[in-house]
């Protein structure tokens, strides 16, 4: 036996919605662009219609009954939705909202200089970005995608690799002389993130003993390698997220030798069913990718 489910009319709901969010129907009215009767009247319908009370009437607003609260954030979360899918129409076309997170060192160094060519092959697609420090949360913040650096293993995540990112130390032209080997990276101040372990696993690769690390420390490589150019001190970063620092002279890399802690990965909830235009913007990623990657490997 299915229940039958009465026919509202639009209005109505839209003004008890309105009503319920400004306590008042005049606010409400002033919202919609209908006198404050208008109002009045169409709440005053629905609650025939549903045979329920949606308001106390008080002598100064309105309060909601048990029954208008459980009805608010049902008619909200339509009406935001619906808003949003008539907002993708434009000109009769259909633009196709992308949220994608993104570290910031990757949207800096890889990802904005090469937007505009996917903007070209898919001029519908709105693509809208949310930079962090690495850390998110997929489902409150309603990304399709997040570009995350680490190990790829994410409980509940689909994780695509993208690149390595391989760390190395980088530091201010004016500090070249002092540093003719990597033990000399012990008289500078060696500036840290948050993650203790890179600068022993650099040293590692080096063939020698840590110093003791301490002093400043940052949450994003685009504050560490800023500190660097500005003569602070060394910054152990992905020298490839800043090759145009470096061709501009602003940093330079005093050593080959590098450490790899972790690479960039293109991530999405397991129970996130993609749509076209999350799809668009994998293949175009990955092609991009694949591309400069054959580049650097041809002869």
């Amino acid at each position: 036996m299915t229940m039958e489910i009465p026919q509202l009319p639009l209005n109505a709901l839209r003004a008890f919605e309105a009503s319920a969010r400004h306590c008042s129907f005049t606010r409400a009215g002033l919202e919609l662009r209908v006198t404050q009767t208008a109002i009045s009247h169409q709440v005053k319908a629905l609650e025939e219609a549903l045979r329920v009370t949606l308001f106390k009437r008080l002598p100064r607003g309105l309060a909601l009954t048990d029954e208008g609260h459980a009805l608010l954030p049902v008619l909200t979360d339509a009406f935001r939705r619906m808003s949003a899918t008539l907002s993708q129409f434009e000109e009769g076309n259909f633009h196709e909202i992308l949220t994608v997170g993104v570290v910031g060192t990757f949207a800096i160094g890889w990802l904005l200089p090469r937007l505009s060519v996917f903007k070209q092959q898919h001029p519908h697609v709105d693509l809208r970005l949310k930079t962090n420090n690495n850390r998110s949360d997929v489902l409150i913040d309603g990304l399709d995608f997040f570009i995350r650096f680490g190990d790829g293993a994410w409980h509940g995540m689909e994780a695509i690799h993208l690149m390595d990112a391989p760390l190395s130390p980088v530091c201010a032209p004016m500090l070249r002389e002092r540093l003719r080997t990597p033990a000399d990276l012990a008289s500078v101040e060696l500036l840290r993130s948050y993650r203790i372990d890179e600068w022993p696993l650099w040293f590692r690769a080096a063939g020698i003993d840590a110093p003791s690390l301490r002093g400043w420390m940052f949450d994003s490589s685009l504050t560490l390698v800023e500190a660097a150019a500005r003569g602070v001190g060394v910054a152990l970063v992905p020298v490839a997220m800043f090759l145009q620092e470096i061709e501009a002279g602003r940093i330079i890399q005093p050593f080959e030798i590098t450490a790899q802690t972790g690479s960039y990965w293109l991530t999405r909830l397991k129970s996130r069913a993609e749509t076209a235009s999350m799809k668009a913007f994998r293949r175009w990623l990955l092609t991009e990718i694949e591309g400069e990657r054959d580049e650097r490997v041809a002869p």
